[in-house]
């Protein structure tokens, strides 16, 4: 029996940049706008998996795909984690974070506060996603 990594499918989510190594995807989470993931297109568990030039376009990608949202989205602080825990296959969370989101100053894995995120905040950040694909796609482009 084969197990199914859902991230091997190179087609799934909202894809800005598609290279023959990686792909960039916009995260579909309404409490949490701008949030990216990269994901290596083989099925790696580990950095170290990787070659040092590959290690290298890996690492690249994360900072563009960072730097874009820290421009468009302007959050408070960057969370970028590598877990692979539940999917082992290598990829790269990126999430803009604010004071007043759902989990802050913990984890978005945990459990949500009990004060609501504010809705018109999000409502704002959800309008800069449009500014931030073209920023993520032009920052992969030069």
């Amino acid at each position: 029996m084969s197990i199914v990594c859902e991230l091997c499918d190179a087609s799934a989510g909202d894809i800005l940049v598609s290279t023959d190594q990686l792909r960039v995807i916009l995260v579909d989470d309404v409490n949490y706008p701008g949030f990216c993931r990269v994901i290596w297109n083989a099925h790696v568990k580990e950095m170290t998996d990787l070659s040092e030039a590959d290690r290298n376009t890996f690492t690249q990608a994360v900072w563009k795909v960072e730097a874009a949202i820290r421009a468009v989205m302007q959050p408070h602080k960057m969370n970028v984690a590598s877990l692979g825990n539940m999917v082992p296959h290598l990829h790269w969370h990126l999430i803009p974070r604010y004071t007043d989101d759902a989990h802050f100053p913990n984890p978005i894995w945990a459990a949500v506060r009990s004060d609501a995120p504010d809705q018109s905040a999000l409502d704002v950040r959800r309008n800069l996603l449009p500014q931030l694909r073209q920023t993520i796609m032009s920052n992969f482009a030069s």
